[in-house]
């Protein structure tokens, strides 16, 4: 019973795929004419919008704006726990425990800094000497 649902599910799901596969590895006869003297390039400038980036890896490039993006978010948060640390070495009272989990978050946090800036500068660098595309 359950082998003759599996059966008939897979059938189902089958033959969408089939008709899909068939359409999209034989265009119309319409259409071929047409895309004989385009390229892919000009397909994927025609799909850009105005506003799209030209490029991945440039210095305007989509990479580069989420890359910078995370490791900000990275450093703030560094700093953030670095603040947090001082809070509670601050307040820990003399009490050998708590000034050792502050130190160590204290020390966690630069670290925490120190890699988001040097991330960012070998970020930068790589993404500066790669060659410009258009």
């Amino acid at each position: 019973m359950k082998k003759s649902i599996k059966i008939m599910l897979a059938g189902i799901l089958v033959v969408p795929m089939l008709a899909l596969g068939v359409s999209l590895v034989a265009p119309s006869a319409q259409y071929a004419s047409a895309a004989d003297n385009l390229s892919i390039q000009d397909g994927a400038n025609d799909a850009k919008s105005p506003d799209q980036a030209a490029t991945l890896f440039g210095t305007d490039g989509i990479f580069t704006k989420i890359t910078n993006a995370a490791l900000y978010l990275i450093g703030a948060v560094s700093v953030l726990m670095l603040i947090y640390g001082g809070i509670r070495y601050t307040i820990s009272g003399g009490d050998s425990a708590s000034v050792t989990a502050a130190k160590n978050t204290i020390l966690y946090a630069i670290v925490g800094i120190i890699v988001a800036l040097l991330a960012y500068a070998i970020v930068n660098f790589v993404i500066g000497a790669l060659p410009a595309t258009s």
